[in-house]
């Protein structure tokens, strides 16, 4: 978000762009889960859940993180914003969009359909990579007018889930852009391994303790011959006698 755009937008969403969350509340050093990842829209500052109590009767805002990046619920931004073409991802059966832009990663496919502002890459027919793009490009291409249509009128808006979510996804799920066959079982960056390799796995451990089991009751069964078959696989092969010259 650009400084200059950003002096011009209201005061609580100057903040909710501005704010960085998920750090520890220095109000509640001690307590679990004391990370600020609530934002009060009537306040313009970040709570903890240990902090609910004052702001009960504000519009209250919870942020999640994945990937150390920022993300809304898409039914909760949508109460707040015009969310038309930005980007939406689901993962853990809800869909999410990004707050800010994310540093770019890779090169830009100038021939493939890119963010308005940032230039990331996107499907089609998104435009927008995230919240702070799509009001970046408001501001550039329609001015202050133009930030009326994109916001909407919300007077109250509780948490869903008060109290039982730190707003933090879970590691093994995957940001996967709406649409995609992909499902959220796969790893989500950090070293996982995806079903296909877990059931391979399975089944290789699966069939060596079969083939053990085997054998240990063919030894049981046939002891003898079973020492006879191994003396004769583990006896070393002699040196060839030679047929007599004549």
């Amino acid at each position: 978000m650009l400084i200059s755009s950003n002096l011009l937008l209201p005061p609580w969403l100057q903040a909710l762009l501005a704010e960085k969350f998920f750090d520890a509340c220095l109000t509640h050093k001690g307590a679990r889960k004391n990370e600020k990842n609530i934002f009060c829209l009537d306040c313009c500052i970040s709570i903890c859940p240990h902090c609910l109590s004052p702001h009960n009767s504000h519009r209250l805002l919870q942020i999640r993180r994945y990937v150390y990046n920022d993300v809304l619920r898409l039914d909760d931004a949508q109460k707040l914003f015009d969310c038309a073409f930005v980007q939406s991802y689901t993962t853990n059966s809800a869909k999410v969009i990004f707050l800010n832009h994310r540093p770019q990663t890779r090169i830009v496919n100038i021939r493939g359909n890119n963010c308005s502002t940032c230039d990331r890459g996107l499907q089609y027919p998104y435009l927008f990579c995230s919240i702070s793009c799509k009001v970046d490009h408001i501001l550039t291409t329609k001015g202050v007018s133009g930030l009326s249509s994109f916001f909407c009128d919300c007077k109250f808006l509780p948490l869903s889930e008060p109290g039982s979510d730190d707003g933090l996804l879970t590691p093994d799920s995957v940001l996967e852009p709406t649409g995609s066959t992909k499902t959220s079982s796969s790893s989500g960056g950090y070293g996982g391994v995806d079903c296909k390799t877990l059931a391979c796995t399975a089944t290789t451990e699966i069939v060596r303790k079969k083939r053990s089991s085997l054998t240990n009751s063919c030894r049981t069964m046939f002891p003898r011959i079973t020492e006879i078959s191994s003396n004769l696989m583990n006896r070393r092969k002699k040196a060839p006698c030679r047929a007599p010259l004549y």
